[in-house]
């Protein structure tokens, strides 16, 4: 979720590494930053302080108190952060996640017949699998509809991101975030596609599954239920349209600042560093303001890029190499180094 269920391309594929080992910790200087001169580290802070108020550390507590002081951006990330490598044995590996918007309608008719669902209310949201409930309708008559969409694939991919803005007739909107889900196993359609021979692994991406199953409406249908994991929705009215939608720190996330991570690993509302490879490389303070059901590991991240199409062709391209650096107040990143476990 944008949240809880990140929701990228790359979620689609599955494609998650082999087993890892314990996390290493390297202390770097800032000049080992490819490019740190060059960023708009007052970017950077402003975002960093919409969410450093809500890290549950003293340590934390006292450094961002300070930041909304507005001091010198590069001078306070230099003077009290540590960067600090940290690896389990796997290589970098980047993708991006969008906040979709979809054109959509509060009453069902011949044109939209695909129901976003809220989450039950009696706990049998786990009783089902994805086909049974859209094939079967369990929860049909419930009165458990948020809108209803057009297309089954924007609804399957909707899921996949977790969040999304549903555009209305009369051009209101509302925006819808992750609620809970049916506790099955995520399935990799990216994957079955790939070991069935229809595409490479390099091939197969999220503009690709959804062309091949609009071509391919039976078998992309069965495609589709092979995933048993559904995802059920909430309305969020207290996000105005223009902020983007809510990260795993319940704040709004920010397009090209804000990443998710690990949370095992990477500490929730810290900055981390990025140096992305690929034919948009990227080198940028980010916030960790989210998770991912497929971001797991030390060198795993999600890039948000925003809301609407255009961010969603930018990040569905995104499979990138590189590194990540995690910057630790000082104090916290020794005590971290010499004892991870207590962190």
């Amino acid at each position: 979720m944008i949240g809880q269920l990140t929701r990228t391309a790359f979620v689609a594929l599955g494609l998650t590494g082999a087993a890892v080992a314990e996390p290493s910790y390297t202390f770097l200087t800032f000049d080992d930053l490819d490019g740190w001169a060059e960023d708009d580290h007052e970017a950077a802070l402003d975002v960093f302080t919409q969410t450093c108020g809500d890290i549950p550390r003293p340590e934390w507590a006292q450094l961002c108190a300070y930041a909304k002081d507005g001091p010198a951006a590069r001078d306070f990330f230099e003077t009290f952060f540590q960067p600090v490598l940290i690896e389990d044995g796997q290589p970098m590996l980047f993708t991006g996640y969008y906040e979709p918007e979809i054109a959509g309608s509060l009453v069902p008719d011949e044109t939209y017949r695909f129901p976003i669902y809220r989450l039950p209310d009696d706990d049998t949201e786990g009783v089902f699998s994805r086909r049974e409930i859209e094939e079967d309708l369990p929860f049909a008559k419930r009165e458990m509809e948020i809108a209803w969409l057009s297309d089954p694939v924007d609804l399957f991919f909707l899921q996949v991101q977790g969040s999304g803005r549903i555009s209305l007739p009369g051009g209101h909107v509302i925006r819808v975030g992750y609620a809970g889900k049916n506790g099955r196993d995520y399935t990799s359609v990216g994957r079955a596609l790939v070991d069935r021979g229809v595409f490479t692994l390099d091939q197969v991406s999220s503009p690709v599954i959804r062309q091949w199953v609009k071509e391919n409406p039976e078998e992309g249908q069965s495609l589709l239920w092979l995933n048993d994991s559904y995802v059920f929705f909430r309305t969020i009215d207290e996000v105005p349209a223009e902020k983007g939608p809510l990260g795993a720190m319940n704040r709004s996330i920010t397009p090209l600042r804000s990443i998710a991570v690990d949370p095992a690993i990477t500490l929730l509302g810290a900055p981390v560093w990025i140096e992305k490879n690929g034919v948009d490389p990227m080198r940028r303070l980010m916030v960790a303001q989210d998770t991912g059901s497929a971001i797991k590991g030390a060198q795993r991240a999600d890039v948000y890029y925003g809301t609407g199409d255009a961010a969603g062709a930018a990040a569905g391209a995104v499979k990138d190499t590189g590194r990540m650096i995690v910057l630790m107040p000082v104090a916290y990143a020794v005590a971290k180094v010499s004892d991870p476990l207590e962190f």
